[in-house]
């Protein structure tokens, strides 16, 4: 069977349409706050509007039936459509190249939080709120994908979590429907509930709703150059601690949670090792700037908790440069750099489920070694690790370790130092935001390095938030064969 290039291309345009419709969002701001912006956003508008349909009227939707190559195919084309139209504005108000505008768009609709922009605080506001607001989109956009095509296309032993909703096939998509409902209304909420909180403890109304969009999406965009660490406030840390970490449990226990199971939410493998890293992570840390730093125990510990948090869940903030803490600081951030947070969530990197998975087959590896007769029940949460999930997570950490390491050496042939090449890559890959040294570390930005070097980290950036495979398996010939 053939791939249904129409049937794609049509559902590339629905996306299109909503793309669109978003657009109208920051034009609508600036022109209630008086900006000129308005124009240049309602261009954007109208231009990927009549691209949408066109495509929609072009191609003729028979029938909705996502079969995996189709799921492929819908899945790469439309991050990298939305990626490209988004740009627009940026291009028309920010009068950039169209490669900072790509890498910037390609950067918020993947949550990564890379950015080419300097002076963040003398932006007008709507492309603020437009960097944002793609990065929110992005996040809902990675649940709704993690939780009911990733399954379906059994990508990097996703389909470990995979429920009749994670068929996108005929007639199971209406109940889909009422599941990805609950989701937007429980997302929603709790970005709705962060910028409350934010606006509460010292944050102006703009601020607060940008970076709430920013926070529970785990994206890391602000609206300040000194990020997070602008406030000096050690509450609005904490609250972005809380709702980091929120936005990085699987969203679909919320909702199983909300049903009356709440034991499901704290008994679930995933989110009592994600914690655990967590807070092992912040404890160590927390050590080192009080023994090595001599930093105050409760600075410290809110410092350490913040960035690690910011880390793990791939959101990018930043409180302070972090570098400055040391060697043992810096190596430990980019370790946490490949973690990740829970399958079904916003967050980015490997996740903790597949290290946790790891780790049990080295377990019963070990195991076996002493009794090689032994017969081992292997279960993750009550769920069998049959062998296709043991391959599927395997083929995904070796791709992801491949693609960090050819990225990698890509912007090194481009003349990038090491530090700079290889956090780059890393960062990029699981889509965390700033990487290590002068040029990209949390201090800095991407916009002094060569087009080239964005190109390939916008590649990067699309290929870790897509898990890799996805876009990987549209290369092969196989995919294109009846």
């Amino acid at each position: 069977m053939v791939v249904k290039i129409p049937s794609v291309l049509h559902i590339v345009g629905l996306f299109l349409l909503l793309l669109a419709a978003l657009l109208l969002v920051p034009a609508i701001y600036a022109l209630i706050a008086s900006e000129a912006e308005w124009r240049p956003f309602l261009v954007s508008s109208l231009i990927v509007a009549v691209t949408g349909a066109t495509l929609m009227m072009g191609f003729r939707l028979d029938r909705f039936r996502l079969f995996p190559r189709e799921a492929f195919a819908v899945t790469s084309l439309t991050w990298l459509s939305v990626g490209l139209f988004a740009a627009l504005p940026m291009i028309l108000i920010e009068h950039i190249s169209f490669t900072d505008a790509f890498f910037e768009t390609m950067s918020g609709i993947t949550t990564t939080g890379s950015t080419v922009l300097t002076g963040l605080d003398k932006h007008p506001e709507a492309i603020l709120l437009w960097r944002s607001l793609l990065q929110w989109v992005g996040g809902i956009g990675f649940i709704v994908m993690g939780i009911a095509i990733l399954p379906f296309l059994k990508i990097g032993g996703m389909h470990l979590f995979q429920s009749e909703s994670s068929d996108w096939t005929g007639k199971v998509l209406p109940r889909f429907g009422g599941f990805a409902k609950s989701i937007g209304i429980i997302y929603l909420s709790l970005t709705a509930a962060n910028a409350l909180l934010y606006w509460v403890f010292g944050m102006s109304f703009f601020d607060a709703i940008n970076h709430a969009m920013t926070t529970v999406s785990t994206g890391g965009y602000s609206t300040h150059d000194s990020s997070i660490g602008y406030f000096h406030s050690n509450a609005i840390q904490w609250l972005g601690i809380i709702f980091m970490t929120l936005g990085s449990i699987p969203f679909a226990l919320y909702v199983i949670a909300l049903k009356g199971n709440t034991d499901t939410l704290f008994s679930d493998r995933q989110v009592r090792g994600f914690i655990g890293v967590l807070l092992l992570s912040s404890i160590v840390l927390t050590a080192w700037l009080v023994l090595a730093q001599n930093k105050p125990v409760f600075e410290a510990f809110t410092l350490a908790t913040f960035s690690v948090t910011s880390i793990v869940t791939t959101t990018g903030f930043a409180s302070q440069d972090y570098q400055q803490w040391g060697v043992f600081a810096a190596i430990l951030f980019f370790y946490l750099t490949f973690v990740g947070g829970c399958s079904g969530s916003t967050a980015g990197g490997i996740k903790i489920f597949r290290f946790q998975i790891a780790f049990t087959l080295l377990r019963d590896h070990l195991f076996r070694l002493v009794h090689p007769n032994s017969v081992i029940d292997q279960r993750y949460n009550n769920r069998a690790i049959n062998i296709d999930i043991v391959r599927s997570i395997l083929t995904f950490s070796f791709f992801f370790a491949a693609t960090i390491g050819v990225l990698a050496l890509l912007l090194s042939a481009l003349g990038l130092d090491f530090q700079t090449s290889l956090t780059g890559a890393a960062t990029a890959v699981g889509n965390v935001g700033p990487g290590l040294g002068p040029t990209i570390g949390p201090s800095g930005n991407f916009a002094t390095l060569p087009d080239a070097a964005k190109w390939l980290l916008s590649i990067g950036m699309l290929l870790g938030r897509l898990e890799i495979m996805t876009v990987l398996v549209m290369l092969t010939p196989t995919f294109w064969r009846s």
